[in-house]
């Protein structure tokens, strides 16, 4: 295999793309910044061959490729954790200030890939395995994706503990271990099914239980008052079981720790039941203990206050802070002295971040164990509290924030109810100083809302509780400010904070891009992993026409291998040479994927009216997971995949538009799906999106974005310059001013190919099994339309005839792909990590390497 060595810094044009990369690298994901050591390959084959023989009991005639890729797995974890084991002697040993990441998600996606390049040991194990004649691609297919998450949310999670262990922090993410992740996708007769995501079925080679620090979590029970205060009692208790998973750094030696809880039932089984008769109910009350950790909860950003929901949320946080204060308070790290058992420096040593509302509960919770378990006093405690705990907001959409009834409070946590309502009346104390008289923005500010049905605002809650609350993206810090949070600004402004989300760059660029990758690294050097503001550095290579059509190579690679694997699992045949218009996220109205769909009818009308049009070959990708319960949302993949099965068979088109459906997105397909675009689709209605990941992924793999002002995209158009980004329709400004006034029909009325695409939907050209079939989208667009499609259409359609225009000058579109890349520094999770710690957490994320387990070092540090 051809190698290059990417600090030499030699210039990409005097190689092609394929001596630059290497044909193997081409197809596979086999690193390019080194051939392996043979010794290294020869240690690293017995120790598969162990692992297969002793591990997996098999040997290589009745082995699969699953027991094969266990075997990697096992010798790649066992590198692992000799780092893992010294990482948290070092934090025992300096004690540092340690952050928790509290978060219902974590959208992991596949670990082998990702831990074998932060390791810097890929070269080494895809040596062993071509040495062994097996497949590395096949392997690492043979990986589940721990979908413990439903997108952005658990995927940015999942991004900021890479961040953190690569920047040396002591940081830790507790979450919960789901047996079913996000559900598995199927499409039949073009409707969403669901099939259970049975991620666990084969196990888990990376994760480790820790029975030992197994936490009892309570439930319900009663509230009893006694002369030192209140006291819960008469609670069902249900078992938190700890795994955990090691998460690396890139190449420092440094990996820290995630840890899921798994609820168990807490009874032991009972033979007695059998003579009793309540062998079934005690079976059965297990398993509703058990449930707390079985599903993930699906979210399709409408609050739904139920039960299990509930539980969840505080099974998380009860374990979690537990946990902490165990940690806190162990004798090794000092918590004989009477400090630490005291929690005068609790704040000091623990910073608490809440991932969105889902973690709220920790306010009270915290509070609850340090006054009834821990017996501080309550201005202590609540002092405490407010200064470790952090929030972060990600929801603009009103009917997505969290609401909990006092009625399912007060029968699930009572004394968790007690202490909020004691929380609220302090605050409002406060607020009635700050605001005399104003007795309307004491209503607004109330942690407790009243009405039909007295609910707990856990947003409210959670500002209250906390000494930091930050957005995600600047427009969405700035709208908290002024319209969603505005009370509590002006109360406490100092608490506001902005941080714009960021992507690792290791896993969405380094590993899932290795064309694009050694491009990069022989041109500038090979620091920007860690360092993606350096990708400036391209910028200076935007008029060399060798660069440029490296590029263009690049980007044609990804696309024919994304081809090559759309026609190997869906038998999907793709055209490399068409421009790939990609849509990918979660189906939801406010992401706007009936404006696409609107586009995609236009076009094919056009083409129906004039065979002879001049066009660009286009293949429209949209993928994405609706909610179970979201009516509309799958109805829109109905629409989406009723119009491919019309435009993708009638052969008048042919070779002119293709639509495809991406079937069970999910991480791992989007690391094909993101090298391979040129087209990235980010169209929400401005004002709706808190930031967006996605778009940032895409820009960094060097697709062209289409998108409005919301969320990161605002951003994003900045840092890449107004003429390197296709913006179109209203801002947010703009948008609010519409609203009072806007009338939909009418731009349905005035518009012809609006009206035509409209029309064609509700009179079943597109469901003739069915005619009335997409009525309900008809009407929400053309009597409601609250995202506002109807007004954006024809900017969007106009701005989609600027792209194919410049598609159509290959190496001006290479050069705008090349400054995209380049400006993509800013949106690295490593920079958002760095802003929480300066501006929230108090830590100082140094980015110290660790020595090897084996190497002795004084640590001055």
């Amino acid at each position: 295999m051809s190698s290059v060595d990417p600090d030499s810094a030699v210039h990409p044009g005097v190689l092609g793309l394929e001596a630059l990369v290497g044909q193997d690298a081409m197809k596979r994901h086999i690193s390019i910044r080194h051939i392996a050591p043979q010794e290294n390959i020869a240690t690293l084959k017995d120790a598969f061959n162990r692992h297969l023989h002793f591990t997996m009991a098999k040997d290589r005639n009745d082995a699969s490729d699953w027991h094969f890729y266990m075997a990697l797995a096992h010798v790649v974890k066992d590198t692992l954790v000799g780092r893992w084991i010294r990482t948290q002697q070092h934090y025992y040993e300096k004690d540092p200030k340690r952050v928790y990441y509290l978060s219902l998600e974590f959208y992991m996606g596949r670990t082998l890939t990702n831990t074998m390049v932060n390791l810097d040991i890929q070269a080494a194990c895809d040596g062993t395995i071509r040495k062994l004649g097996l497949n590395m691609e096949e392997l690492e297919n043979s990986e589940a994706d721990a979908g413990l998450g439903n997108g952005g949310l658990g995927r940015l999670a999942a991004c900021l503990m890479d961040s953190m262990a690569t920047l040396g922090m002591a940081a830790y993410g507790y979450g919960i271990r789901y047996d079913y992740g996000i559900f598995e996708q199927r499409i039949k007769g073009g409707w969403q099914v669901e099939e259970p995501d049975e991620w666990l079925r084969y196990g888990n080679p990376w994760e480790n239980a820790r029975p030992e620090f197994t936490i009892p979590v309570h439930y319900y029970g009663s509230i009893e008052q006694n002369g030192e205060g209140s006291k819960w009692v008469k609670t069902q208790i249900v078992q938190a079981v700890p795994y955990d998973t090691p998460i690396p750094g890139f190449r420092n030696n440094t990996v820290n720790t995630m840890r899921l809880w798994s609820a168990k039932a807490s009874d032991s089984f009972n033979l007695n039941f059998f003579n009793n008769g309540e062998y079934l109910k005690a079976v059965y009350d297990r398993n509703l203990a058990e449930n707390i950790s079985r599903v993930l909860y699906p979210n399709d950003n409408a609050f739904e206050g139920r039960e299990l929901r509930l539980k969840q949320e505080y099974f998380l946080v009860s374990a979690s802070l537990q946990d902490i204060i165990r940690r806190y308070k162990s004798p090794k790290r000092g918590g004989a002295d009477g400090v630490r058992n005291s929690f005068a420096i609790f704040s000091q040593k623990v910073a608490l971040q809440l991932n969105d509302t889902h973690p709220s509960l920790a306010i009270p919770e915290l509070m609850r164990l340090l006054v009834d378990e821990q017996g501080l006093a309550w201005e202590n405690a609540w002092q405490i509290v407010q200064d470790t705990c952090a929030y972060t907001n990600h929801t603009i959409l009103p009917e997505a924030l969290e609401r909990w009834s006092i009625h399912l409070l007060e029968k699930v946590l009572p004394r968790h109810l007690q202490i909020i309502y004691i929380i609220n009346h302090q605050f409002l104390e406060d607020v009635k100083q700050h605001f005399p008289g104003d007795d309307d923005r004491t209503r607004r500010m109330s942690i407790v809302e009243e009405g039909d049905e007295k609910r707990i605002n856990m947003a409210h809650l959670s500002i209250v509780g906390s000494h930091a609350v930050n957005g995600v993206a600047r427009i969405h810090s700035n709208l908290l400010k002024s319209k969603i949070f505005k009370d509590f600004y002006e109360m406490y402004p100092e608490k506001f904070h902005n941080i714009t989300n960021g992507i690792t760059p290791r896993r969405w660029l380094l590993v899932c891009n290795p064309s694009l990758t050694a491009i990069i690294s022989s041109t500038i050097g090979a620091d920007w992993p860690t360092n993606l503001h350096s990708l400036r550095n391209l910028e200076s290579f935007q008029s060399d026409a060798r660069i440029i059509q490296m590029i263009i190579d690049s980007k044609r690679e990804n696309k024919t291998r994304l081809a090559a694997y759309l026609k190997q699992h869906a038998d999907i045949e793709v055209n490399p040479d068409s421009m790939f218009d990609v849509h990918a996220k979660r189906i939801h109205e406010y992401k706007r994927q009936l404006l696409n769909c609107l586009h995609i009818i236009t076009l094919y009308n056009r083409i129906k009216a004039n065979p002879d049009l001049d066009i660009v070959p286009r293949t429209v990708m949209i993928g994405g997971k609706a909610a179970p319960g979201y009516f509309m949302a799958k109805l829109i993949i109905k629409l989406v995949n009723n119009v491919a099965e019309v435009v993708n068979n009638d052969e008048s088109i042919h070779g002119k538009l293709k639509v495809v459906f991406l079937q069970n997105y999910r991480v791992s397909l989007a690391e094909k799906v993101i090298p391979a675009a040129d087209l990235s689709q980010q169209i929400s209605t401005a004002g709706t999106e808190a930031s967006g990941t996605g778009n940032m992924k895409f820009m960094l793999n060097g697709a062209l974005t289409i998108g409005t002002l919301d969320g990161a995209n605002v951003e994003m158009r900045e840092e890449v310059g107004e003429d390197n980004f296709f913006l179109f329709g209203m801002d947010e400004t703009e948008v609010e001013a519409a609203r009072p006034n806007y009338y939909p029909r009418k731009y349905y009325e005035e518009d012809p190919e609006l009206k035509q695409a409209l029309d064609q939907i509700n009179n079943g050209f597109f469901s003739p099994e069915d005619h009335g079939l997409f009525r309900d989208i008809y009407n929400q667009l053309v009597f409601s339309d609250g995202y506002m499609l109807l007004a954006d259409f024809r900017s969007y359609i106009e701005c989609q005839k600027r792209v194919e225009d410049l598609y159509r000058q290959p190496h001006k579109w290479a050069r705008m792909c090349l400054l995209n890349i380049a400006a993509a520094g800013k949106f690295s999770s490593d920079r958002t990590i760095i802003e929480y710690a300066s501006k929230i957490w108090g830590v100082d994320p140094s980015g110290y390497k660790l020595p090897l387990p084996h190497v002795v070092q004084n640590e001055s540090h």
